[in-house]
């Protein structure tokens, strides 16, 4: 939380955020996740995620990718990329499909 201020304190015009949701609670990824937005909203202030909490990340973002061993797996608006068949069993919890299916 102090590298997060920090970087703020620079008034950057693109903040990139590693990981937002490792190792903090909840109640203080959700309050940070909510200061990212304000910052966004209100200051214009262009935000990279990484986050591996895939409904973390869709809620948040505007525009995802999905990486899969280096390469995009997936792209999209956040509702595009939640409503993927492929996105969702993958990394949200879906049914997974037999090895073999779906892969193109």
């Amino acid at each position: 939380m102090v590298a997060f201020g920090r970087a703020l304190m620079a008034d950057p015009d693109v903040l990139v955020v590693d990981e937002l949701s490792l190792g903090l609670a909840p109640l203080v990824i959700a309050d940070l996740a909510e200061h990212l937005r304000a910052l966004n909203d209100e200051r214009g202030l262009a935000i990279l995620l990484i986050e591996q909490n895939a409904r973390l990340a869709l809620d948040l973002c505007a525009r995802g990718y999905v990486l899969e061993a280096g390469r995009i797996r997936a792209e999209g608006t956040a509702a595009e990329l939640a409503a993927g068949s492929a996105v969702a069993d993958a990394y949200l919890g879906g049914a997974a499909s037999p090895a073999g299916e779906g892969d193109a």
